[in-house]
């Protein structure tokens, strides 16, 4: 019994970034994209291929940020790594888009990490390999839409 717990508290644990050397990773062949919304910004990331990976949100009244990443189902944490800063967050899956998300402040501190990063910015799900992206401008004008 007691190793059907630790089994599935094991499951809830975040996947550790540390195990994973982003640091030295290639980030991914793409172009980021910006766009107005209705309610805010948002910048996406597209693979060389033309398939979006990852989507940064803007709501402005709300001043809130949310960044969702192409995932095959859900997963109880999405985590984001900059050459600065590292975190888990706990994150939702909508099946009908495909997409896990999570949702911060405008303010957070991550989101510094994720502007002033050095040459890559990480996404992993436990059980997938990482999504490395290079942090472009795009992405920054998005969480700067948000803070004003």
């Amino acid at each position: 019994m007691r190793l059907g717990i630790a089994a599935a508290l094991a499951l809830t644990v975040p996947c550790s970034l540390a195990a994973q050397d982003l640091g030295t990773a290639t980030p991914i062949a793409g172009n980021w994209s910006y766009a107005a919304t209705a309610d805010g910004s948002e910048a996406s990331f597209a693979s060389a291929s033309g398939i979006p990976q990852l989507w940064l949100h803007c709501t402005r009244a709300t001043h809130r940020v949310t960044i969702a990443k192409l995932a095959s189902g859900p997963a109880p944490f999405l985590n984001v790594w900059t050459s600065s800063l590292t975190r888990s967050i706990a994150s939702s899956f909508n099946p009908a888009t495909g997409r896990l998300t999570v949702d911060l402040s405008a303010y957070d501190p991550l989101l510094d990490g994720l502007a002033a990063s050095r040459g890559r910015i990480g996404f992993s799900v436990a059980g997938q390999p990482p999504l490395v992206v290079p942090p472009w401008a795009e992405a920054v004008r998005v969480i700067e839409d948000c803070r004003v």
